[in-house]
């Protein structure tokens, strides 16, 4: 049984339990064929769970290589589809603390999407994500969190959305939280794509984006790309104020007078607590990893207990 034939089925139990309720049990003869296809529903679903099915992602394309609801350049279907599957693997990548700026993206080869149908709205295709394979096959442990492929797809929803729409701070928010390496995977898409007169729309779960047209998918591009997202090592001197473990975020106050930066911890600090114990209020040199995105303010990362010195 599929995803799909398991909401039906789950669907319809729903429905026949509710026309049975509005029977009395005494009318017998009305009950009978309900009753009949109700057990026969449940006996069909029995065994299964809807959250043993791998969830799935629309994506959908108009635009010139684009014919309507009838079809779509094959060429362009079969680069754009590359694409995007190079930019969700990449996310999950990020989203693992794993991903690297340069060399194989980890784990690309479990972390492909299935083509398991077409898309209409205009044309495109609706994508399986990695994970459960009916009731038999377990997620891969080798991720954190619950479900890191959903979790990746939202976020490159939501990358689309804010690059888009939002505004520089929300784009960087996004770049800590995925890798920036990611985000390019995802500019690569979106300049593919705008570069064929083309724009796209991204179905999941209860969340729909669609971008207004190729103008707006450049724009999004050009402001994922490392032109305006800029790295940086800076190097401070001043004091920890303080860091929340489990929140794994700081404050230092730079010595010069210039005010209080806040910054997160890197996962390659496995203690985030270590910066209370050893250094607070202690004078000290730290290099932090900055992202600034466009206009908006910088992000600081202490990204290894190395980048501190007495």
């Amino acid at each position: 049984m599929t995803r799909d034939e398991y909401i039906f089925t789950s669907s319809e139990i729903k429905e026949l339990e509710n026309l049975l309720a509005a029977i009395p049990k005494e009318k017998a003869i009305n009950r009978i064929g309900l009753e009949a296809r109700l057990k026969s529903a449940r006996e069909a679903i029995s065994g299964c769970k809807f959250e043993d099915y791998p969830a799935k992602a629309k994506l959908t394309f108009r635009g010139r290589p684009v014919f309507g609801s009838h079809g779509v350049a094959a060429d362009f279907a079969s680069k754009a589809s590359g694409y995007f599957t190079d930019a969700f693997a990449a996310v999950v990548a990020g989203i693992a603390e794993n991903l690297r700026y340069m060399g194989p993206i980890p784990d690309k080869e479990k972390n492909q999407l299935l083509i398991t149908g077409t898309a209409i709205g205009s044309f495109g295709f609706e994508f399986e994500l990695p994970g459960k394979v009916g009731a038999n096959v377990a997620q891969s442990d080798l991720f954190r969190g619950p479900n890191p492929p959903e979790e990746a797809m939202h976020k490159l929803e939501k990358l689309f959305q804010v690059a888009a729409e939002g505004t520089d701070d929300d784009i960087a928010e996004l770049v800590e939280e995925v890798h920036p390496r990611a985000v390019k995977k995802a500019a690569e898409f979106l300049e593919y794509i705008s570069q064929q007169d083309a724009w796209c729309g991204l179905e999941f779960k209860e969340s729909f984006f669609r971008f207004s047209g190729t103008e707006q998918v450049r724009a999004s591009a050009e402001r994922l790309t490392s032109s305006n997202i800029k790295e940086s090592d800076e190097t401070y001197v001043g004091e920890f104020q303080g860091v929340l473990p489990k929140g794994r975020t700081f404050e230092f106050k730079v010595s010069d007078g210039s005010g209080v930066l806040r910054g997160k911890v890197g996962p390659q600090v496995e203690d985030a607590d270590i910066l209370n114990r050893e250094f607070l209020h202690k004078l000290v040199t730290v290099r932090l990893h900055t992202i600034q995105v466009g206009q908006g303010r910088p992000r600081f990362t202490l990204e290894q207990l190395s980048d501190i010195t007495h």
